[in-house]
């Protein structure tokens, strides 16, 4: 009996802006996000339901933050956290 594999070709088509984003860390990501939306930071901390302070941390790139609060603010882009593959080039050496 000869197994055969069924392959599968997709094309998404990304709108532009999608594109763009996809290179930003999650902290620039974020904040463009918002400022498109014409948001201040207040105004969008309340909508996320998070605190003006998490936002801030958020956006200024901190390393260490809860990943249900982080899921809470890209749930209001349709987005949540996920893995990603990395740049082999960029990794520490032990």
């Amino acid at each position: 009996m000869t197994s055969r594999i069924k392959q599968e070709i997709f094309i998404i088509f990304v709108p532009e802006e999608v594109s763009k984003m996809n290179n930003l860390s999650l902290n620039e990501y974020v904040k463009s996000k918002r400022k498109s939306l014409g948001l201040s930071r207040e105004e969008f901390a309340l909508k996320a339901g998070v605190g003006l302070r998490f936002l801030r941390e958020l956006e200024q790139g901190k390393e260490t933050l809860k990943m249900d609060k982080v899921n809470q603010v890209l749930k209001l882009f349709g987005m949540q956290l996920g893995a990603v593959p990395m740049d082999r080039n960029n990794l520490i050496e032990p």
